[in-house]
C-alpha cells in the first residue's frame, strides 16, 4: 500500500513538473519582438492584447505583431511603455478589430468619451497597416474607434469606421500620419489636438454634420492637413461642414482634395465662438469637385495662394525632431520598415 502511494505521488509530481516545464518551454519559444496573433490558435496568441502584454517594455528595437485574418472583438491598448510597436494585418478587409463602447454605456462622467476607443495607442513610434478598426455602437453619441495619444505615428492602408467621434488624434505636439486610409463617421469624426497629416485618404460622411473638430494648441504651426484626399457622403447629404473649432486656435487645411456636393457652400462653422473666427485658421488650396465653392465660403476662412501652399509639405508638417534615427538618417515617417 505504501509502495502504491509512493508511486502515485511520484507520478503526480512528475506530471505537474512536466506541465510546468512545458509551459516554460512554450513561453521561451515566443519571440517577443516578432509575434503572431491568430483566432484559430495557430499563432503565438489568440488575442491582440495578450501579444501586447507579452511585448518588452521600452524595447531596443521594433516589436512586430502580425494579425492573421479574423474578427478580434476586444478593446486593445498599446501602453506608453509599448513604444516601437507595429500591428500588421493580413488583409485590410478581413483583419478587423471591433468593439461597441459608447458614452452612455460606460457612464463614467463628463469625460466618458475618452474611455470608449476600440484601439487606444499611447506608445510613441507606432505603426499600423492592413487593418479595419471599428466602433460598432451605432448612432448613440460619442463612440471612438481609434484614439492615438502618441508621437511619430504612421497609420496606412487602414479603415477606421464609426459614427460620432470615430478618430481621436491627441497629444500636444504629437505628429501623426494617416496615409491611404478610409475614415467614416457622422459628427466631429476626426477630432483632437495632434498635428495630423491625412494623405490620399477617403473621408466619408454619414450625416449632415461636421467632419473635423480640431483643438490645435495655440502657437502650433500646423493642425489638421488633408492632402489629395477624397471627400464623399451618403446619398442625400447637402450640409456637411469641413470643420468647426473644438478649441479657439484650431487649424485645418485642405489641399488638392476632391469634394462632392454634400459639402456645405459655407464650408466652415465657428461653433458659436466668434473669437475663433479671428484665432482659428481654416483654409483650402486648389480643391476640386462640386462641393468646392471657394467664392461662397465663410469670410473668415482662407483660400491659399501658391506661395502660401508651398509650406505644406510632408517634411514641414511632420518634422524630424526627437526621432530615434536608427543610424540611417531617414525621417521618422520613413523608418517603419
Amino acid at each position: 500500500m505504501n509502495i502504491r502511494k509512493t508511486w502515485f505521488s511520484f507520478f503526480v509530481c512528475s506530471f505537474f513538473y512536466f506541465l510546468a516545464n512545458a509551459q516554460v518551454a512554450t513561453e521561451k519559444e515566443v519571440d517577443i519582438y516578432n509575434m503572431v496573433v491568430a483566432k484559430d490558435g495557430s499563432g503565438d496568441f489568440m488575442t491582440i492584447q495578450e501579444a501586447i502584454n507579452a511585448a518588452k517594455g521600452f524595447p531596443d528595437k521594433r516589436v512586430t505583431i502580425i494579425l492573421k485574418n479574423g474578427v478580434y472583438r476586444e478593446k486593445v491598448e498599446i501602453y506608453e511603455w509599448n513604444n516601437r510597436v507595429s500591428l500588421i494585418g493580413e488583409d485590410r478587409e478581413k483583419t478587423i478589430i471591433t468593439y461597441d463602447d459608447y458614452f452612455d454605456k460606460l457612464n463614467l462622467g463628463r469625460n466618458s468619451t475618452f474611455h470608449t476607443p476600440t484601439l487606444l495607442v499611447q506608445g510613441n513610434d507606432f505603426y499600423a497597416t492592413n487593418l479595419t478598426i471599428k466602433n460598432t455602437a451605432g448612432e448613440v453619441g460619442q463612440a471612438v474607434a481609434l484614439a492615438v495619444n502618441a508621437d511619430r505615428v504612421l497609420i496606412e492602408n487602414c479603415s477606421i469606421i464609426g459614427n460620432q467621434d470615430t478618430l481621436y488624434t491627441t497629444g500636444e505636439g504629437s505628429r501623426q500620419y494617416y496615409k491611404d486610409c478610409y475614415i467614416e463617421g457622422t459628427t466631429d469624426f476626426i477630432f483632437g489636438q495632434a498635428t495630423a497629416l491625412f494623405e490620399n485618404c477617403m473621408i466619408h460622411s454619414k450625416a449632415n454634420s461636421f467632419i473635423t473638430a480640431a483643438s490645435t494648441p495655440e502657437g502650433m504651426p500646423f493642425g489638421y492637413v488633408f492632402m489629395s484626399c477624397t471627400l464623399t457622403g451618403e446619398d442625400g447629404l447637402e450640409k456637411v461642414y469641413l470643420g468647426r473649432p473644438w478649441r479657439t486656435y484650431a487649424k485645418t487645411v485642405f489641399l488638392n482634395c476632391s469634394m462632392e456636393d454634400h459639402i456645405s457652400a459655407e464650408g466652415w462653422d465657428n461653433w458659436s465662438n466668434k473669437e475663433a473666427e479671428v484665432s482659428s485658421f481654416y483654409a483650402e488650396y486648389k480643391c476640386m469637385g462640386t462641393g468646392y465653392k471657394p467664392s461662397q465660403r465663410v469670410s473668415w476662412s482662407h483660400q491659399l495662394n501658391e506661395s502660401q501652399a508651398e509650406r505644406y509639405t510632408v517634411e514641414n508638417i511632420l518634422g524630424n525632431r526627437g526621432t530615434p534615427d536608427n543610424g540611417d538618417g531617414k525621417p521618422w515617417y520613413l523608418n517603419f520598415d
